[in-house]
């Protein structure tokens, strides 16, 4: 009898604990300090959000790596919670009202100034230049926030000062990023386009142009035409619909700008404005070419 029980101690302890679950990485995060439920039910709620017209549940279960079972029974609780809602005729999940009300909740609190100000910061440190935070109002740019740069010869920009929207890195970046050309043509045609230099692009076949090349490259360029000795590089920051709602840029004396300078920096800004569009919960529209612009 003990040998017996000796085998049978042995036996058992020879073979492996049986792992709860399914295997790390299949839907759910890697983080130690992430409660697996919800991470799932997480992922459930983002893959049904990125599926124009909604999935069925054996899309969801593959997009997510979850077993059907396990999806569909994160799904109904999510379904209770009205994070997503379910159509029984066609098997189709699509979001729900919670989901909405979450997001909406988001917006509302949103803040472009203290969400673009460290992006604002750390493209300071790699341009060495100052960087700015604009806004449109009419045919004019209002200037939110500033980060200044270290250099002796440097450009001030106050909240709440104005620059036009025809001639300043900004203004031109925010004309570029409009999806409606008849309203880009409408703000352009009641705008006074005045020469402040001989620089100064006054015509509106001109502008147009530029807003084409932004839309291209994903910057504008005020090349002293607002004030002599004075560049600047811009890129628009978008909102969820795809719409521009503030510009960022940077600026300094045409001496340290260099055409040589113009392509680097101008990815520089181009990617800043991508990282405040992303954590605003924006998207790039599709017109717009910005390096990593995956979702448009």
């Amino acid at each position: 009898m003990a040998n017996d029980q000796t085998k049978s101690t042995v036996s058992a302890a020879s073979k492996p604990p049986r792992r709860r679950g399914r295997p790390a990485g299949s839907g759910a995060s890697k983080d130690a300090n992430s409660v697996q439920s919800l991470d799932r039910a997480l992922a459930l709620v983002d893959a049904v959000s990125q599926s124009d017209g909604g999935a069925t549940l054996s899309v969801l279960a593959a997009r997510t790596g979850l077993a059907p079972s396990t999806a569909h029974r994160l799904l109904r609780t999510l379904e209770m919670r009205r994070f997503v809602q379910h159509d029984i005729d066609s098997g189709i999940w699509t979001v729900g009202v919670g989901a909405f009300t979450a997001g909406t909740a988001f917006l509302q609190t949103r803040d472009v100034v203290a969400t673009a100000r460290p992006f604002m910061r750390t493209l300071m440190e790699a341009s060495g230049e100052s960087v700015n935070l604009g806004v449109q109002d009419g045919a004019e740019v209002v200037f939110l926030a500033q980060v200044e740069c270290r250099e002796v010869m440097r450009v001030l920009a106050r909240p709440g000062g104005r620059a036009p929207i025809h001639c300043s890195g900004m203004g031109k970046a925010l004309l570029g990023a409009i999806t409606d050309e008849a309203e880009r043509e409408r703000i352009l045609a009641q705008a006074p386009l005045h020469r402040y230099t001989n620089k100064t692009r006054a015509e509106v076949d001109s502008l147009v142009a530029d807003a084409r090349q932004v839309q291209l490259e994903g910057y504008a360029f005020d090349d002293e035409e607002y004030a002599p000795g004075l560049r600047c590089v811009a890129a628009p920051i978008f909102d969820e619909h795809g719409e521009p709602v503030a510009a960022i840029s940077l600026s300094g004396p045409s001496a340290r700008l260099t055409d040589g300078r113009l392509p680097v920096l101008g990815a520089q800004v181009r990617n800043a404005a991508l990282e405040v569009t992303r954590a605003m919960g924006g998207r790039i529209p599709a017109m717009m070419q910005m390096q990593g612009a995956a979702d448009d």
